[in-house]
């Protein structure tokens, strides 16, 4: 594969998380480990199938285990994090907070052998990062002091999935179809901290069973598989820095649905992220 394709693949992973926050809300009033087990457990399957009928199931033995730890720790951490974070603050605001990973993927990625960081990279990193603060400080509902444990969460959900994203990049000869045993891993250890820790709250109407179905499907699911395929052997900051474009998706779908109050704000933070990502990308085709 190339690095083009693999990099095209890594997109369709951002333009899933861009649904995540909206069905997320969508699946409440199911707590967060819960929620992770469900989802977890569908996208593991929808890996089982694809290895089974690819075959890729075969190199799961020749895994090390510190890989499936990794893994699974990255996956579960992040969701166990971000499903909290949007059930303790606003859904606009605590997205975009957790948004804030591709901004430290591409200044993380600059940390790994062969890559650097050239001026292009940084410029649009910081217009992407001051479209996303702009949006956070000035639009929708606000800062609330109530809210800050979320707002805290959702920050832990940024360093999680950059660091984990980055450090994929390190394990590059591991195959995909180990993503399939993170996931199944990550359900049942949710399923299990759960049970100790959680009151259990099922999905209460068709919509809420057709959140979780649809993040296990898409943004937990099939978004793994090829962001897997995209750090590992596509342009990561390109990639990193072209995610900016998942919070204003993300955005754009809380505020068509209701969830959230369209702005101003939200149009300059759009042309603050899309020119970021052009920059980043011209930064990218310069240096390949």
């Amino acid at each position: 594969m190339t690095r083009s394709k693999a990099t095209a693949m890594g997109f369709i992973a951002v333009l899933l998380w861009a649904l995540l926050a909206l069905l997320t809300v969508g699946s409440a009033p199911t707590p967060p480990l819960l929620l992770n087990a469900l989802c977890f457990t569908i996208g593991g399957t929808l890996g089982v199938v694809w290895a089974a009928v690819t075959g890729e199931w075969r190199a799961l033995s020749k895994v090390p285990f510190r890989v499936y730890l990794f893994g699974t720790i990255g996956l579960f951490g992040y969701h166990a994090l971000y499903f909290s974070a949007l059930r303790l603050a606003p859904a606009a605001e605590a997205g975009l907070i957790a948004y804030l990973w591709p901004l430290l993927i591409v200044l993380l990625s600059g940390l790994l052998p062969g890559e650097k960081l050239r001026a292009g990279h940084l410029l649009g990193a910081l217009l992407g990062f001051v479209g996303a603060a702009l949006i956070i400080g000035g639009g929708g509902i606000g800062f609330n002091p109530e809210h800050l444990p979320g707002y805290a969460l959702a920050l832990a959900c940024a360093f999680t999935w950059s660091s984990y994203s980055v450090f994929s990049r390190r394990l590059g000869d591991v195959p995909t179809v180990s993503v399939v045993v993170f996931c199944l891993a990550t359900a049942m250890l949710s399923a299990g901290l759960h049970i100790l820790f959680e009151d259990t709250a099922w999905p209460d109407s068709s919509l809420g069973w057709s959140s979780v179905l649809a993040l296990g499907l898409g943004p937990v699911g099939l978004a793994f598989y090829v962001w897997d395929i995209g750090v590992k052997r596509g342009d990561i900051q390109l990639l990193g820095t072209a995610s900016y474009s998942a919070p204003i998706l993300s955005t754009l779908a809380l505020v068509g649905f209701g969830f959230a109050e369209p702005t101003l704000y939200l149009a300059v933070a759009a042309l603050l992220v899309t020119g970021g990502a052009i920059l980043a990308a011209r930064a990218s085709l310069k240096s390949n």
